[in-house]
């Protein structure tokens, strides 16, 4: 769910876009190169909110390249705008796709949803693709589509990191109730969040990312302040500001440019021990002593799987919602700062294995409560947005819940909006 770039973030060229180091396994497509160029029916049209100088945006045309040359698909059959607002001009920019030949069209951003699925209903031999959507499960069209990466795993990924540094911290009294008692609220040390907006995938994230700090360091408590934007410096900047005042040792975002970080920085330089978590991209290049790592994604999986369907003809077999996470590469975090606490690198490998393997699920309804209460098997959630026509959810399952839940018929974005016990939204 991405809002439309406010500022421009030219720095953000420089930076690493992500931080996967393994090969990718195959998701559906076809995994291997080739030389040759390879041409179908029609041509790929990708409409984007942002541009190159925009993390979240940035990260999309690195998947999309990386997934065009692996499959031999010509720099001629794809055809890109930029910079389109989350606003009629979206439906005009897929119309003008289709009438220059392309017959699969993607956007990146929440807010292209409605007009993509209007262009959808017009174009019914056009497959059209709304990235972190939510609405392809019961529009009725075969020929509009979902997909979103389990993200949350890597903030919980992330936040093992951040629990390492923690630890690592209040091991070497650099923070303790003595030294830094502003830290503390009660006997849990303060961490922060730079929130856009109070949305599912923003609660999913934030979430997330507690959790895995709590899993090193039990005794933790989160504020999150909202940005009320997905890109803007200055408000970013400020938030980060605002947490760092209240005692936040380590600060992590849900926000799409390098203002947190850079805030972080500053305050670690003028001698403050704190600490930054970012998104998309690494951080380091703004935040080469606060920056930790950075909860990323590999978009190049997805587009392998689907412009592999394209190639073959079978665009509208996509799959109405995708939802892969690092079982298949399509989530990661980037390299680690040389600020990281020592054993932080052999924790996340081991941490990684687990989630792969099954055997570790971030929502662990053991793991947190909500109300004092822990939820289980019979909990129900509404997925409509239309109180008139409910769509009820039992989304956990044996103590788990299961989050992007695409195998069992769920939707491919975030859903996961339950507030747990422990963090602390501004303004609630």
């Amino acid at each position: 769910m991405k809002k439309i770039l406010t500022t421009a973030l030219s720095l953000l060229t420089a930076l690493s876009l992500v931080g996967c180091s393994s090969t990718p396994a195959d998701s559906g497509s076809d995994s291997s190169s080739d030389s040759g160029e390879k041409t179908a029916a029609g041509k790929i049209g990708i409409i984007l909110v942002g541009d190159e100088n925009e993390g979240y945006t940035a990260a999309h045309m690195t998947g999309i390249s990386e997934a065009a040359k692996k499959l031999g698909i010509a720099d001629d059959q794809i055809i890109w705008k930029y910079n389109v607002g989350e606003t009629q001009d979206c439906k005009e920019a897929a119309v003008d796709l289709v009438d220059q030949g392309a017959t699969l069209v993607i956007s990146n951003s929440y807010g292209h949803q409605s007009y993509m699925e209007e262009a959808a209903a017009e174009y019914p031999d056009v497959t059209f693709i709304s990235m972190t959507g939510d609405t392809a499960h019961n529009s009725g069209l075969k020929n509009f589509k979902n997909a979103f990466n389990q993200t949350y795993q890597s903030r919980y990924v992330s936040g093992v990191v951040a629990g390492m540094k923690l630890q690592e911290l209040l091991d070497n009294g650099t923070v303790s109730k003595t030294a830094t008692p502003d830290f503390y609220i009660g006997d849990d040390v303060k961490i922060g969040y730079v929130g856009a907006f109070p949305y599912a995938e923003v609660v999913s994230g934030y979430t997330a990312f507690f959790l895995g700090v709590q899993s090193i360091v039990p005794n933790v408590h989160m504020l999150v302040e909202y940005t009320n934007s997905w890109a803007d410096l200055t408000k970013e900047g400020e938030t980060a500001k605002s947490l760092i005042s209240k005692g936040c040792v380590i600060i992590s975002q849900h926000a799409d440019t390098t203002g947190a970080p850079s805030a972080i920085e500053a305050a670690n330089k003028g001698g403050k021990p704190v600490y930054s978590v970012g998104y998309n991209v690494s951080m380091l290049e703004v935040a080469p002593t606060a920056a930790l790592t950075s909860a990323s994604n590999d978009w190049s999986v997805y587009y392998s799987y689907a412009f592999k369907q394209f190639l073959d003809g079978k665009a509208q077999d996509i799959v109405t919602d995708w939802s892969e996470g690092y079982d298949t590469g399509a989530v990661c975090i980037t390299d680690l700062g040389a600020s990281c606490a020592k054993g932080t690198a052999e924790k996340v490998a081991e941490v990684e294995k687990a989630i792969k393997e099954g055997t570790l699920n971030v929502f662990d309804c053991s793991k947190f409560t909500t109300g004092g209460k822990t939820m289980t098997d019979d909990t129900t959630i509404d997925l409509s947005f239309d109180p008139s026509k409910p769509e009820i959810i039992s989304p956990v399952k044996n103590g788990v819940f299961y989050e992007s839940d695409t195998k069992n018929g769920m939707r491919s974005a975030p859903y996961f909006s339950i507030r747990i016990d422990g963090i602390e939204e501004a303004g609630a």
